[in-house]
């Protein structure tokens, strides 16, 4: 920001201009609609805190600007639609609209009054739904995503899905880039998907839930859902971004859905990669997500291929599980390059109270993928004896395997 602003005075230009004003004052912007619709800055403050004197340069560098946070409050009858919903659309267009465009504004979070959070469905699952369905109570959750992300046939997914559950997956999810497609309808690879869980089933005693993604024009979608419930299916993916935090609440609310929902990350480093930018992560991979109904979220981790700041991967976790009223908990789920040595640095950092996404992980290992599940089954349980995983390796051929073909090391990139 330029040295002869200073941040309150560029704080009251923002909640002006994204509540009654515009550049200039017109007429109709009576005392009365200001005093009902104005937004208004409650709080504004200057980082690096400077107390005395603002230095010219630090170093050889200039200082060209004085950067803040501000902390800006919205009437939420600017908000909210006739039936005292909170409309998103609106929301987004409110506090980080027309002024997204103006440089270096990044929106930092958004803190709810009861009464609006209270319009919020939340995960109708969440973590101990899901957990309640497996039957599996005391250690992190295991999920497959199928590979390859796209191009494979109902069958191919079939094949694999029995296989992983074989193995010991409890949940198997598509790729985000699959969907409803000609060369692989929803219609045949649920179907198929869920006899080959069935079939597993029979041999190991688990439940395994299907994510299948439904992710769609609108209102396609929600024939989508409909297909896959009478279809027996037992979950959804839903590419949350870019199909739209109000179609998924708007599922979420929805009696006739009966099945959870995972959400997937793509298209959120649009969002907040930049970090003088846009909207942090802990909006958009936590916060928001959960308030609209996602039930599990795929968190990138910093353990495998993402580059992820470990504090901010911490941070999004805690957005999917702090209490909120009537707000349950959102599954997370670090994904991402993730394979079995890397089981006990995520425990260590988010707890067991997890699900582990894996891939490559699993698809790749040399003895095919129901080896590559057992391996990680194999390194959680010794994770949850509180065992080192390079010690369960000599005792289990499949996580011996894993261990020697990827380590504890960082996946990609």
């Amino acid at each position: 920001m330029p040295k002869k602003q200073n941040g309150l005075t560029l704080g009251q230009f923002a909640a002006i201009e994204q509540s009654t004003g515009t550049w200039i004052r017109v007429p109709a912007e009576t005392e009365a609609v200001r005093k009902d619709h104005i937004a208004k800055v409650i709080g504004c403050y200057e980082l690096p805190n400077y107390e005395y004197e603002i230095p010219k340069s630090i170093g050889n560098q200039d200082i060209n600007y004085r950067d803040y946070v501000l902390q800006i409050a919205w009437p939420k009858i600017n908000l909210l639609n006739r039936e005292g919903q909170l409309n998103f659309a609106l929301l987004f267009t409110a506090v980080i609209g027309n002024i997204s465009m103006g440089g270096k504004l990044k929106l930092m979070d958004i803190w709810f009054p009861k009464d609006v959070l209270a319009t919020m469905p939340g995960p109708r699952f969440g973590i101990d739904g899901i957990r309640e369905y497996l039957g599996v109570k005391n250690r992190p959750l295991l999920n497959n995503m199928i590979k390859p992300c796209t191009g494979h046939t109902a069958e191919v997914a079939a094949d694999l899905t029995y296989k992983v559950a074989l193995g010991g997956v409890d949940v198997v999810k598509d790729d985000e880039l699959i969907a409803d497609q000609q060369f692989n309808t929803l219609e045949d690879r649920v179907t198929k998907c869920m006899e080959a869980i069935d079939r597993a089933k029979e041999e190991t005693g688990e439940k395994t839930i299907y994510m299948i993604n439904v992710t769609d024009n609108t209102p396609q979608i929600f024939h989508n859902i409909e297909t896959v419930q009478s279809h027996g299916g037992n979950g959804m993916l839903i590419n949350y971004l870019p199909q739209g935090l109000t179609i998924v609440k708007q599922i979420a609310e929805d009696p006739s859905v009966k099945i959870p929902i995972q959400m997937h990350m793509d298209f959120a480093g649009v969002w907040y990669e930049d970090p003088w930018s846009g909207v942090t992560s802990k909006l958009t991979l936590g916060k928001l997500p959960r308030l609209v109904g996602g039930d599990v979220i795929v968190l990138p981790a910093p353990y495998g291929k993402a580059p992820v700041v470990p504090e901010r991967f911490i941070q999004n976790v805690m957005e999917c599980v702090y209490p909120l009223p009537h707000i349950k908990p959102m599954m997370p789920m670090p994904s991402g390059g993730i394979t079995p040595g890397m089981v006990e640095y995520a425990v260590r950092d988010i707890g067991w109270n997890c699900m582990l996404g894996a891939g490559g992980g699993i698809h790749a290992h040399e003895m095919g993928p129901t080896a590559g599940a057992k391996a990680f089954r194999q390194a959680i349980d010794a994770v949850m004896k509180g065992e080192p995983v390079k010690k369960a390796a000599k005792e289990h051929q499949e996580l011996g395997v894993a261990m020697g073909m990827w380590g504890s090391k960082k996946t990609g990139m």
